[in-house]
């Protein structure tokens, strides 16, 4: 298999690679290179071993959606040139790659700022994880010259809060970082709570980080505006005929440090990833073609994925 895509499917099952966009970007960037440097002489060998390679890719986060959506996007364009030149058919899958790159640029742009009119000058705000939505849409508002204070959970075990606070402070916005179980804590004091997405569902109920629906419900609780930025390639297109999103867990070693867990003897040691959000716990999802209440998801889904689905996916 082609290194470099050996080299970002590693990155993105060891999460060196995180946040749902980055990870669709980086899965685009992998099929570039397949395509770039492949040996391929004929139609069906590239077919073959471009769809292996993908196959490969999707096999390594189940619950970030963003991962499939980018590899159904580069393929079904890529794939479906008709011609019977090997030569056409690679530079199509890179031109395929190159405008999906380009497009999750430009969505991340529009997100911010169609989430930044949405905040006001002396808001305060609080978030989990590190979403690079989110975030673009706070340094959108702190660029319109919006004054701001945020309060980023830290997002144990692995501690994604801390990047988000970082590349906040570094904007110049007023950062501050508490751990998880303070976020009902701060909630009263809250005018908004903005976070990502790793998959949006039909009804409108929302896969992030988990932590997320425990700080939804404390928004609920206290009347704070609940705010979802994400990319429509986040959406699953699978739950519009009931499928359910697989919630990851990972590694016990990520809680527990490897050299400590033999102290805990048959004490299972749980990791689950990701929670779901209920779409009534939220007001708005952010995304590139506007904002949308949570009610609509399954409209937006069927403008972009159809009214029906079939087992068949273009890896296949």
């Amino acid at each position: 298999m082609n290194d470099e895509l050996l080299s970002i499917s590693s990155d993105i099952r060891s999460m060196k690679i995180r946040g749902a966009g980055r990870i669709a970007v980086a899965a685009a960037k992998a099929l570039r290179a397949v395509a770039e440097d492949s040996r391929a002489n004929s139609i069906d060998d590239f077919n073959t071993e471009i769809k292996e390679s993908s196959r490969y890719l999707v096999a390594t986060r189940p619950t970030a959606v963003s991962l499939p959506n980018a590899v159904r996007y580069v393929l079904i364009n890529g794939l479906s040139s008709g011609s019977d030149d090997v030569g056409i058919l690679k530079a199509r899958v890179v031109r395929s790659a190159e405008k999906f790159i380009s497009d999750a640029e430009d969505a991340l742009r529009k997100i911010g700022d169609f989430g930044a009119n949405r905040i006001v000058s002396g808001d305060k705000i609080l978030t989990i994880c590190n979403s690079n939505a989110a975030i673009e849409v706070l340094k959108r508002a702190h660029q319109q010259g919006k004054e701001m204070e945020v309060y980023a959970m830290e997002t144990r075990p692995r501690f994604q809060g801390r990047i988000t606070a970082k590349a906040l402070s570094a904007e110049g916005i007023d950062v501050n970082i508490a751990v998880d179980s303070a976020a009902r804590h701060f909630m009263k004091d809250m005018d908004h709570v903005i976070v990502g997405a790793d998959a949006v569902s039909s009804n409108g109920a929302v896969v992030n980080k988990i932590g997320t629906s425990t700080i939804a419900l404390a928004a609920h609780e206290a009347r704070v505006r609940m705010m979802v930025a994400a990319e429509t390639f986040k959406f699953h297109p699978d739950t519009i005929v009931g499928e359910l999103v697989q919630i990851e867990e990972r590694s016990p070693t990520e809680v527990i440090p490897e050299e400590l867990l033999s102290g805990f003897g048959s004490v299972r040691i749980r990791n689950p990833v990701f929670d779901i959000t209920p779409a009534e716990y939220i007001d708005i999802i952010v995304t590139e073609r506007g904002i949308i209440p949570p009610q609509a998801s399954f409209f937006l889904l069927t403008q972009l994925y159809g009214w029906k689905l079939t087992d068949d996916e273009p890896w296949d």
